[in-house]
């Protein structure tokens, strides 16, 4: 297994040939897309939902235009020229991401946006994933998806090995320890983890929660064992609190740490089961309270998006993600797909000195779907006159 700790400084941009695919790509090493640019449109990532093999209604969205206008990130390429207009500027700051395994997910499109705008980016690799995932960096499987938009690589300064679902060696138990996937690795548990990168760095700016999982995600509610829900609850929701307790030492006055959660908090998402819904719940009321407690004691901001569902692989190989992302784009305000883009580029204003004056929030990068009441593809509405884009 690769080194836990090893620094990845990845500087050269490979010429790489990678087949062309249709459409928004799972998780997976590589991104396929005719172009550089287009593959970080293209870039998708987990929406942290799971199957849902009950919920059996057909959307007519399938031909719905997919547009998008999309404001991107970028630090000024040339510092001696005057920038034009209103950038997110986060040149000399320091990202730690949590919950970065591949090149699709949440966290990945969110540390792309940080780096573009100027951070250094530390990220934090699930320990069974890490191998993988160093490995894919160094041969240049993600090369065509670190691509930013003024044309350079993403360079990620360092990967640490973290399992959030731990706050210190004493609580990992016997099988963990003495388990192969584990093998090799050291210091992952959080404390460890922010010790690691107060010894290496000594400070952050930014702290980013992507993590999130449900070990009896596809069980409804009324079927989940005490433990499903209460695991949920560990790596969902609590893994926040002990990140941000843990950093917050490292974290410089005026910082700003945030998560992702989902709509299925607040409302119905049959299929969304194990405790899942409840731990994005906790998640955004932590995030309120965590919001008070950091800024008094310590000027950070803690806000948290949700973001609308988005292709991965995670998501699409349980069979749930197409089926929400059809009825998503039939009845949003907004009928076009959501990007992983847009939510990193939400993430980056709301860690830019932009946003100073939000904290305690919930943001949401949906298309607008949380607003609303009813479902408009609904055959009760065939009456209306109801503004489609059917192209």
């Amino acid at each position: 297994m690769a080194a836990a700790a090893s620094n990845l400084q990845i500087a050269t941009l490979r010429h790489c040939q990678l087949p062309s695919r249709k459409g928004f790509e799972p998780c997976g090493t590589t991104l396929g897309g005719s172009s550089k640019v287009s593959s970080w449109a293209k870039l998708s990532s987990s929406s942290n939902i799971s199957s849902l093999p009950f919920f059996q209604r057909k959307f007519f969205s399938s031909s719905v235009k997919n547009e998008r206008t999309v404001t991107k990130a970028m630090a000024e390429a040339n510092d001696s020229k005057p920038g034009s207009g209103l950038s997110i500027d986060l040149k000399g700051k320091r990202a730690f991401i949590a919950g970065v395994a591949d090149d699709n997910g949440y966290g990945w499109a969110i540390a792309k946006s940080l780096a573009a705008a100027g951070a250094e980016i530390l990220v934090g690799t699930w320990v069974p994933a890490l191998n993988i995932f160093e490995s894919s960096l160094r041969r240049g499987k993600f090369d065509e998806s670190r691509v930013l938009p003024g044309g350079s690589l993403m360079e990620i300064t360092k990967v640490y090995p973290l399992d959030a679902v731990f706050d210190s060696p004493e609580d990992v138990p016997e099988d963990i320890k003495t388990n192969k996937r584990y093998a090799g690795s050291s210091n992952w548990t959080v404390k460890e983890v922010a010790e690691s990168v107060k010894q290496d760095f000594g400070s952050i700016d930014i702290l980013v929660h992507s993590l999130a999982n449900g070990p009896e995600v596809t069980k409804p509610l009324l079927e989940t064992s005490r433990n499903g829900y209460l695991a949920a609850l560990s790596a969902s929701s609590y893994s926040y609190i002990s990140l941000l307790k843990h950093f917050v030492p490292i974290i410089n006055p005026g910082g700003s740490s945030l998560s992702l959660t989902y709509i299925a908090s607040e409302r119905i998402i049959p299929g969304y089961g194990g405790g899942m819904s409840s731990a994005k719940a906790a998640l955004e009321s932590d995030t309120r309270v965590l919001a008070f407690e950091a800024g008094r004691k310590h000027k950070i901001r803690v806000n948290t998006i949700s973001a609308g569902p988005l292709r991965s692989r995670a998501a699409k190989a349980i069979g749930f993600i197409d089926m929400m992302i059809d009825y998503s784009s039939a009845n949003a305000p907004l009928q076009k797909e959501l990007s992983a883009e847009e939510v990193g580029n939400a993430a980056a204003f709301l860690a830019s000195p932009l946003a100073s004056a939000i904290t305690g929030a919930v943001i949401y990068v949906d298309n607008g779907l949380n607003a609303m009441g009813v479902g408009v593809d609904s055959p009760i509405f065939k009456d209306l006159d109801i503004p489609t884009d059917k192209h």
